[in-house]
């Protein structure tokens, strides 16, 4: 407790109060990163936005949930998110179905969360950095007309 009874705030008075979502610089000046669409960024900015610390593998993409931050395309959402799983930046940890059924998704740059409701074989495929084997030169030498 500080002087007079009450206790000292840690509060930083030159910025917003709030959660904050760390981006480390060693993501965003990845190849991966670099050789995203601003779409598939945006998406990628709005996964990232759901991790709480304990949460990593249960990160949702679906559009009744990204409806409420203003998606709106179902086939705009799919694209990005392919390039993102693509990437290597993100991880499908569940495959969601229909009727109401949500894909779970981690980020790569944060350990799997452990949750038994994962899919099988979820962790054995989770790579953790997976994002810095992905190469501009690889992805641009991939997409050039045959």
């Amino acid at each position: 407790m500080g002087r007079g009874g009450y206790k000292k705030s840690r509060a930083d008075p030159t910025r917003d109060g709030g959660a904050f979502m760390a981006l480390p610089w060693a993501v965003v000046d990845s190849d991966a990163y670099r050789g995203l669409s601003h779409t598939a960024r945006s998406l990628f900015i709005d996964i990232a936005r759901q991790y709480n610390l304990k949460n990593n593998g249960r990160l949702l993409a679906s559009k009744n949930f990204l409806r409420q931050r203003g998606w709106q395309s179902s086939d705009v959402i799919h694209r990005a998110l392919r390039q993102l799983l693509d990437s290597g930046l993100i991880y499908m940890t569940v495959q969601g179905h229909r009727p109401n059924k949500a894909s779970w998704f981690a980020l790569t740059y944060y350990d799997l969360f452990d949750d038994p409701r994962f899919d099988p074989n979820a962790f054995q495929g989770f790579r953790r950095g997976a994002y810095k084997m992905h190469s501009l030169d690889r992805q641009t030498t991939q997409r050039q007309p045959a």
